[in-house]
C-alpha cells in the first residue's frame, strides 16, 4: 500500500492540526499511565482495557467507550506494567512494591501476591491463564505456576545483565524478555534455555505482542521493530525522527502508530513507504504507550499527563462516536 503523503489526511508529515475525530479521554488516574493492555474480543463489541500507573492504582475499563469498571487497590508503589489473561477474567500487576499481583476483574479481589525482592517491571500470562512470567530490577526471569506460586522456576539464570522492562508470552512453549542491556531474546519454556537474540542499540522502550498475535513489536530509541512470531525473523525495523517509546502496527492497514518520550504528539507512519502520514495532538506529556484495540477499531494512547485517550481508527460511526 503506498500513500502519497500531499494527498494524505491532514497535509502528511509536518502538519499538525486538530484530528478530524476528537479522540475520548479517560480521566481517574493521578500520575503517569505508563501501559496499557487489551483484552481479545470476548463476544460481539466487547473488550476489556487495563491501564498502570504510578499512582500505584491500576483500572479496568471497557475498552470500546473508555468507561472506568474499577480500580485495583492494594499496591504500595508505582504500577509499571498490567495486562488482562486471554478470558479477561483475571489481571496480573509488575509494581515498585516488590510485588507482582494476581487480580479477580470481576471483584476486584487480589487472590494472589507474588513477592519479589526488588522491583518489578514487567508481568504477563501464559496463552491459557496457568502461569505467569514476571522480570524486573532483579534482573531475574521467573515464571510462576499459579497452583504453587511459592516455588518459580527461573528461566536463564545470570543471562539479563540489566533490567527485564517487558516480557511476552508469544506461544505456549516461547517467552521473549526485553531488557536494559539492549537485548531481546526468545526462551524456550519447557527447557528454559535461550533460543535467540537480538540486540539493539539504544535502551529497549517498550516490547508487545500484536492483537493478531502474529507479530512482536518493539521499540528502542528512535527506532522500531517487527519480528514474526513464528519464525523469530525481523520483518521490518525504521529508525524515525524522534524518540519512540511505544509502537501498534495496523496490520489491515499497513499504518502503524507511534508514541515518544521527547513529545507529546501521536503520529502515524505508512508501513512500507516509512512516511510519516499524520500527527495528532492531544496529550500534555510525554505518551508511554500505543495500543491497538482487538478489533482494529480504535487505538489507546497513555501518557505522562495522568490521561488514556481513546483514537477512532475507522470510517464508520464506532463506540461513542456517531
Amino acid at each position: 500500500m503506498s500513500i502519497n503523503p500531499q494527498s494524505a489526511p491532514n497535509g502528511g508529515a509536518g502538519a499538525i492540526q486538530a484530528p478530524r475525530v476528537v479522540p475520548l479521554t479517560c480521566h481517574g488516574h493521578s500520575r503517569p499511565v505508563v501501559h496499557l493492555h487489551f483484552s481479545p474480543m470476548l463476544g460481539d463489541d466487547e473488550y476489556y482495557l487495563i491501564s498502570a500507573c504510578k499512582d500505584n492504582n491500576p483500572m479496568l475499563r471497557d475498552g470500546i467507550t473508555g468507561d472506568w469498571i474499577g480500580t485495583f487497590l492494594g499496591h504500595k508503589g508505582a504500577v509499571w506494567q498490567a495486562r488482562l489473561s486471554t478470558d479477561a477474567a483475571l489481571a496480573v500487576t509488575a509494581s515498585a512494591d516488590f510485588s507482582a499481583k494476581i487480580w479477580d476483574t470481576f471483584s476486584g479481589e487480589c487472590l494472589q501476591t507474588l513477592q519479589h525482592n526488588h522491583i518489578v517491571r514487567s508481568v504477563t500470562f501464559s496463552p491459557n491463564p496457568t502461569h505467569v512470567a514476571t522480570g524486573g530490577a532483579e534482573k531475574k526471569l521467573r515464571i510462576f505456576d499459579l497452583t504453587r506460586p511459592e516455588t518459580p522456576l527461573e528461566v536463564g539464570p545470570q543471562v539479563h545483565t540489566g533490567t527485564i522492562k517487558s516480557i511476552v508470552w508469544s506461544d505456549p512453549n516461547t517467552l521473549v524478555s526485553a531488557s536494559d542491556d539492549k537485548k531481546l531474546r526468545w526462551w524456550d519454556v519447557r527447557s528454559r534455555e535461550l533460543v535467540y537474540e537480538f540486540a539493539v542499540s539504544e535502551l529497549i522502550g517498550s516490547c508487545e505482542l500484536s492483537p493478531e498475535g502474529n507479530l512482536i513489536s518493539a521499540t528502542a530509541g528512535k527506532s522500531v521493530y517487527f519480528f514474526e512470531v513464528a519464525s523469530r525473523r525481523l520483518i521490518k525495523s525504521m529508525t524515525t525522527a524522534y524518540e519512540v517509546s511505544s509502537v501498534a502496527l495496523h496490520q489491515a492497514t499497513r499504518k502503524f502508530i507511534t508514541g515518544g518520550s521527547s513529545d507529546t504528539w501521536v503520529r502515524v507512519y505508512d508501513y512500507d513507504t516509512e512516511q510519516e502520514l499524520e500527527v495528532y495532538k492531544g496529550h500534555h506529556g510525554s505518551i508511554w504507550s500505543v495500543s491497538f484495540s482487538p478489533d482494529g477499531k480504535l487505538y489507546a494512547t497513555g501518557s505522562e499527563d495522568g490521561t488514556i485517550k481513546l483514537w477512532k481508527y475507522t470510517d464508520q460511526p464506532y463506540g461513542l462516536w456517531k
